[in-house]
């Protein structure tokens, strides 16, 4: 749920990106961190291993434009998708505003993306949101593999909601800020609405 500072004039929504573990959530949000001006985002903070694994979370804080007179920021976070951080991934989804979730695209990857998928609906449900409402962006990512799952058989799979989905290669930037910008949309659509 947004959180609004009146004092400063702000409205500070949480997006989180989330999947299975080494999906890309951690190399998208450091490919905006790196290619988003610097007035417009705060410090990267990441805490990972020394394999560059996210032990925690990242989190960006991006400014994105204005809504009624109050700066509007989206705080984006990445979670462990490791088994172990299931706690993790519960505290940091808690509240969340939108969600950009990735998908690995590799054929051996379909039952960690399908299983992901179900634990996110589980948290936001536990919270008492509803999953069909919550804004949400899909990230098809890793498509530049040989081993890529067809994009019509991961959207059958995994969209069944019908939101707005990316093919991306995070590695190189492909399609990341397609996909925050549409996140980003949503999440001021909702701001609207609410």
């Amino acid at each position: 749920m947004a959180f609004i500072n009146e004092q400063r004039k702000e409205i500070n929504c949480k997006v989180v990106y989330f999947g299975p573990p080494m999906c890309g959530k951690s190399t998208s949000l450091r490919y905006i961190f790196k290619n988003v001006k610097d007035e417009k985002r705060g410090e990267l903070v990441s805490l990972s291993t020394s394999a560059d694994r996210t032990l925690y979370f990242d989190f960006v804080p991006l400014t994105i434009g204005k809504f009624k007179n109050f700066q509007v920021r989206l705080h984006l976070y990445t979670v462990p998708g490791d088994v172990a951080y299931e706690a993790a991934r519960k505290i940091i989804a808690k509240g969340v505003d939108g969600v950009v979730f990735l998908v690995d695209s590799q054929l051996e990857q379909l039952e960690a993306n399908m299983a992901s998928m179900m634990e996110l609906r589980e948290i936001i449900e536990n919270e008492g949101g509803d999953f069909a409402e919550v804004p949400m962006v899909i990230q098809y990512n890793k498509r530049d593999l040989s081993n890529a799952v067809p994009i019509v058989e991961l959207r059958k799979l995994l969209n069944q909601r019908k939101v707005p989905d990316f093919e991306t290669i995070a590695t190189e930037g492909r399609g990341v800020f397609e996909s925050l910008k549409s996140i980003g949309k949503q999440v001021l659509k909702s701001l609207k609405t609410a």
